[in-house]
């Protein structure tokens, strides 16, 4: 009672403290912009400020471009222009030209297409570095916040930069006002007519954007749902093979699709109303077209002014939609900074950080636990440790052994103080951790796990990680103690040789080595080994425990293993039992009581087989009858064989087997969208339409200019009427053919998608399990695939389809046009249009390797080091990214010379033509407007190339899919269906290894024979091959070598979906789908009664996850029941209920369970006793209990008994 007392009021002091954190955390400053600034220094200040007046300067240039070619339409209208005129105006643009490309090549990262001034440069560039700088500074203090933490909190959080916005903002908001204050200065009249027009640009596009976004989200609630349908069903795969439920599911599937269907539809309309509302331009020039005639005949304004104050409004009143467009990026951004400034202003309850407290000067390594309880955060209620106490004292090295989940490990994580017990002390020579500085007192410590953690950097580096100042004598000597000097020697680089991501190019011994060269390397002074050798073979093993013998020397060292028989001279076993010391003492003292845990634990490894089995060991046996991956044992391979092996130098990955797919023809991407022609038909008409617009448009935007100019106003305003009706079509005819090309174009790419989805997962659903086994074919990964293969195929599909039309529809037009006007200036401006769509695509493709940089860091709790690992990560980046703006700004340098180069070109040679009359002026500024234009146009295809690759490799893995061949026919046409079968199983010599793990044989000579109706156990170790006997029968994986018959037939002679109908699984952890227990019940029987549903679940009794899923497999009516530690996650009632509940259900059925607890299978018919794939023992219960202490199933009675007690 005192003991809970202490616990309820530990807890109520974690809440406090909690609370406590909470409000500091609350207090923090929120994420607004002017925290964020304050991650500015003195120089981002300046760049800020620098930026501010490169921004407004940028966002004037179009103002002051659209003055000085005023100024030139003026000068060309007159009919005696000179040649002097001539070359002075070509002069002009090319002053221009070498401005705006010298200004871009400073800029690095520039959002103007027309910056003519020095000031320019300084606005991209500026907010690029103030940006990277500040962006730079708030990941390190992120970083540095989440190392601080605690390992209790876990938490993603993603970081947004506010300042790489403001520049597109702050140039916007100036193009509008500097483009009306322009239009004012070129005609006061027209711009105060034109602004309230300008609301008619603006309203509609952000209206439809704001449905576009709200249709968006609730297409990806609905993909959500589908999506939800295979995660389950991926990571269920074997229950839904099991039930034959791949039809069904499939159908889910396909239902769920349908609303993103009608909604991807939907959205296609609202898409193509909202880009037609761009006709509104149209309709706005005619406006202006109509009242600056008027301005020329009654107020005698200038042509070129009224006509380019008209321009400069047009481009000030899109420049405003685009700036309201960037305010959502601000909102956006601050909810981000918040998310982010709430983790850098929480206060762990163990702060990494933190270096309070005295160390202790000389430490000798004495640790001692008192009356320790402890619970994990993520599971309250459940005490790990219940009043632990244990005394190490310093230099012995002291063993801990346990069932899983006693507590040995949980020993570990308080000694390195990643959590806090709830009650009692851990003292370390005498003294409270809690009083010591986190960071010190894990530099005293070197844990060596299971799982070795190695970064994405070289063996050095990696080793260096113990001890950061260490020379490289102490590295080599870290090395050879940890017994790994000899095999990194071998290597091509040698301690420079990267290990690669989460150390995959190393085998799994060469890893172990590395962590304990790492732990070695700081010399401390305590040795943490958490089951260290567990996850090796027999001979990585004993090359990683000879380490750890000469490790261990010297120090105090506390191991946790699974072999028993490493502990042998340890100096101290604790036997952990349910939170608690239960035995302690030398092995031999242990040994001398034969009734205890510890004497029963190692009697019972001793009965088992210990020798590993490998598949050389199988091939020595059988005369090499099995196939090997590399003949090598991970022990013994050579430096070459584990790259070979492991890297990209050698596996056959997943990637390289997509290399041997070849690239989808045109042919199957035309019969991928057979189905669908007539849609796209019309949305290419729609598309074609909407391409004659850009080339049709200059050529009355030309003709209108030239109207200006016209002395006969009675002319002049009979032209005007005509242009301002063509414009009105224009605006109509630009909305029309939007609305047809993108509703039919939505028609067709999610009828597209919806079926490439359906189609993949129904090709999916009947691949073997060895193919979701791989680590690329996860629930998640098939899910992101579904999601983005088909997108991107509908993208490459239906959007590059509409570019591509309309490229060609305005190129072949504006080529028609410019000859017919003027075949001598159209020579030279097709000849030229080349050079224009190369600066226009250079730019675009420029810019977008400005927007990628990427940055990355992996978090461990070696806070500083990690920090200057992260530090120097970034060099690399900066100066990876000073480069690319070097490469960048050559590019827009080109970019934007060649724009304006050539359009001075295209003016000197049309005023030559001009002087010498064989052009006219309307004709030159028709040419000028379509050349500019469709080179845009054909530009902005062209830059989609990036996407057109995504799209064809998208295309690529969806065909991969659906070609495939699976290794298991689940309906083999010719497989026997039986109506019933009688349910005698029979394995004969069979061998197995996981197609994952293919150096473990699992089974190895397995004979077995279970009788029909009979109920039949299997017992043994853990990873004894129990369970995979259970996933043979189901045929989830096929046979090495040997055959199992069912009924006397080989399994592999059977329709598989028909051999699955009559047999049902139930598994230690219910798989159970969204929807109701009705559902979930009937999910056995896709055409079951209400009374069947009903029986099955009074039989089961079911009313939770595994009674369930019992009530499932009732209603199956299976002929063979396999039951897999159907019971062994339940507390002692509950599996008391479903024991009965199983015993009403073996009845007059095949049974084969897989137990943990061995007093529910007492009434079984047969139980074996499997270890290392083979049957040691057979018989009932009292016969296998008369063999005594001899017998296997004897000692893991024994063992069971004890560990209740």
């Amino acid at each position: 009672m005192e003991a809970k007392l202490k616990v309820e009021s530990k807890k109520k002091q974690e809440l406090s403290s909690r609370d406590a954190s909470k409000k500091k955390t609350s207090d923090s400053p929120s994420g607004s912009l002017q925290t964020v600034l304050k991650q500015s220094d003195w120089m981002d200040m300046l760049l800020m400020a620098l930026g501010i007046v490169g921004s407004v300067v940028d966002g004037s240039s179009i103002a002051i471009i659209m003055i000085i070619l005023s100024d030139l339409m003026n000068r060309y209208s007159v009919t005696s222009v000179t040649i002097e005129a001539i070359n002075k105006s070509a002069l002009t643009l090319t002053y221009v030209a070498v401005v705006v490309a010298s200004g871009s090549f400073l800029v690095s990262q520039h959002h103007s297409s027309a910056s003519i001034v020095f000031w320019s440069p300084t606005e991209g560039f500026c907010w690029a570095r103030t940006a990277e700088r500040q962006t730079f500074r708030l990941r390190r203090r992120y970083l540095q916040a989440v190392l601080r933490q605690d390992v209790g909190f876990f938490d993603k959080n993603q970081g947004a930069s506010l300042a790489s916005q403001v520049a597109n903002f702050i140039s916007n908001t100036t193009m509008f006002i500097t483009g009306q204050l322009a239009a004012i200065y070129l005609s006061w009249r027209l711009a105060i007519v034109a602004i309230p027009a300008l609301l008619m640009l603006i309203i509609p596009g952000l209206v439809y954007g704001k449905l576009l976004g709200d249709v968006g989200k609730k297409i990806q609630e609905a993909y959500g749902v589908a999506g939800g349908i295979v995660e389950q069903a991926v990571s269920s795969i074997r229950t839904v093979y099991s039930y034959v439920a791949e039809e069904r599911t499939s159908k889910d599937y396909k239902n769920a699709l349908k609303p993103a269907l009608e909604l991807g539809i939907k959205q296609g309309l609202m898409k193509g109303m909202a880009i037609g509302t761009f006709g509104i331009t149209f309709a706005v020039w005619a406006l202006q077209g109509w009242y600056g005639s008027t301005l020329v005949i009654d107020k005698g304004a200038k042509g070129g002014n009224v006509y380019t104050a008209g321009l400069c409004t047009i481009y000030g009143g899109l420049a405003l939609g685009g700036s309201l467009v960037n305010v959502k990026y601000f909102i956006e951004a601050n909810i981000a900074a918040a998310r982010i400034f709430e983790m850098i202003h929480r206060v762990p309850e163990i702060n990494s950080a933190d270096e309070h407290g005295k160390a202790i000067s000389d430490v000798k390594g004495e640790v001692e636990f008192r009356d320790i309880d402890f619970e994990y955060p993520s599971r309250p209620g459940s005490l790990v440790l219940n009043k632990f106490n244990l005394k190490v004292m310093a230099g012995q090295t002291v063993g801990l052994v346990g069932a899983s989940g006693s507590g040995k490990s949980t020993v570990i994580n308080l000694l390195e103080r990643f959590y806090e017990p709830l009650t009692g002390d851990i003292l370390l020579d005498g003294v409270n951790i809690k009083s010591l500085p986190p960071t010190w007192l894990r530099n005293q410590m070197g844990l060596v796990s299971q799982e070795p953690v190695l970064f994405a950097t070289s063996i050095n580096e990696n080793i260096l990680f113990g001890k950061e100042e260490a020379s490289m004598e102490e590295v080599i000597g870290a090395a050879k103690a940890a017994n790994a000097h000899n095999f990194i020697c071998k290597l091509p680089q040698g301690y420079k040789t990267l290990v690669g991501q989460m150390g995959n190019q190393m085998s799994e011994g060469q890893k172990q080595r590395i962590s304990i060269a790492r732990a070695l390397l700081r010399d401390p002074k305590i040795l943490l080994l958490d089951e260290a050798t567990s996850a090796l073979d027999s001979q990585s093993e004993k090359a990683v425990q000879d380490a750890l013998n000469r490790a261990s020397i010297g120090r105090t060292t506390i191991i946790i293993a699974h072999r028993l028989s490493t502990l042998r001279n340890a100096d101290l076993i604790a036997v952990i039992q349910y939170g608690q010391v239960g035995e302690s003492g030398s092995h031999e003292q242990l040994m001398q009581n034969s009734s205890g845990t510890y004497a029963v634990m190692v009697q019972l490894q001793r009965t088992y087989m210990n020798d590993e089995v490998t598949l050389e060991d199988m091939n020595k046996e059988h005369g090499g009858a099995f196939p090997l991956d590399d003949g090598t044992s991970q022990a013994e391979e050579t430096p070459d064989k584990s790259l070979s092996r492991n890297s990209s130098f050698g596996m056959i990955t997943n990637q390289q087997q997509e290399d041997d797919y070849s690239s989808p023809s045109l042919r199957q991407l035309i019969s991928m969208t057979a189905p669908e022609w007539k849609s796209t038909l019309i949305g290419c008409v729609g598309a074609l339409g909407y391409g004659l617009v850009p080339p049709l448009n200059s050529f009355f935007l030309g003709a209108l200019l030239a109207v200006y100019f016209e002395e006969d106003h009675t002319q002049m305003r009979s032209q005007i009427r005509i242009y301002c009706f063509v414009f009105l079509g224009f605006a109509v005819f630009t909305f029309l053919s939007n609305v047809i090309q993108h509703y039919y174009f939505g028609i067709m790419g999610e009828t597209l998608t919806e079926r490439v989805r359906e189609e993949i997962f129904e090709k999916i659903l009947t691949f073997e399990i060895e193919w979701f086994d791989q680590e690329d074919n996860s629930s998640g990964a098939i899910c992101a695939r579904l999601a983005t293969d088909a997108v991107m195929v509908r993208t490459l599909v239906t959007d590059r389809l509409s570019l591509l039309t309309q490229a060609v529809s305005s190129a072949t037009l504006a080529v028609v046009l410019a000859f017919m006007l003027s075949w001598r200036l159209a020579i030279v401006a097709v000849t030229l249009e080349p050079g224009v769509i190369a600066a226009i695509y250079l730019r675009g493709m420029t810019l977008r390797i400005m927007s990628k940089k990427i940055l990355k860091a992996q978090v461990v709790h070696w806070l500083e080091k990690v920090l200057k690992l992260y530090d120097r990560s970034q060099v690399s980046s900066r100066k990876e990214s000073n480069r690319q703006s070097w490469y960048a700004g050559v590019g827009l340098f080109i970019s934007q010379f060649l724009t304006s180069a050539l359009i001075a070109v295209i003016f000197w040679y049309g005023g030559k033509l001009l002087f010498h009359r064989k052009i006219t002026y309307k004709h030159l500024f028709q040419i000028f407007f379509i050349l500019i234009s469709t080179g845009r146009v054909i530009a902005e295809t062209a830059t989609m190339t990036s996407d057109l690759s995504k799209g064809t490799s998208a295309l690529k893995s969806i065909f991969r899919i659906l070609q495939r061949e699976t290794k298991i026919v689940p309906e083999n046409s010719d497989g026997i269906k039986p109506e019933t079968i009688n349910g005698e199983i029979e394995f004969k010599q069979v061998y197995f290894i996981y197609p994952a793990r293919p150096k473990q044989i699992i089974l190895r000579g397995l004979d077995l024979k279970i009788e029909a109706s009979k109920i039949v156990a299997l017992v043994g170790r853990s990873g004894s091959g129990k369970s995979t006997i259970i996933r043979l029968i189901e045929r989830f994986y096929d046979t090495l070598n040997g055959s199992i018959d069912i009924d006397g037939i080989n399994i592999m002679c059977y329709n598989l979906r028909a051999l699955r109908s009559h047999i049902a699984l139930v598994s230690q952890e219910p798989t159970l789908f969204a929807g109701t227990i009705h559902d979930n019940i009937a999910y056995a029987k896709e055409k079951a009664t209400e009374a069947e549903i009903i029986e099955a679940a009074t039989i089961a009794n079911a009313h939770d996850f595994i009674r369930i899923t019992l009530a499932r497999a009732i209603l199956k009516n299976p002929a063979i029941l396999l039951l897999d530690e159907a019971t062994s996650a339940l507390d002692v009632n509950s599996e008391k209920l479903v024991q009965e509940a199983l015993q009403r259900t073996m009845s007059s059925r095949t049974c084969l369970v897989v137990a943990h607890r061995l007093s529910t299978i007492q009434k079984a018919d047969k139980i074996v006793v499997i270890d290392k794939g083979r049957v040691i023992e057979e018989g009932n219960h009292g016969d296998l209990l008369a063999r005594g202490e001899k017998g296997a199933y004897y000692s893991l009675v024994k063992l069971q008994q004890l560990s209740v007690i």
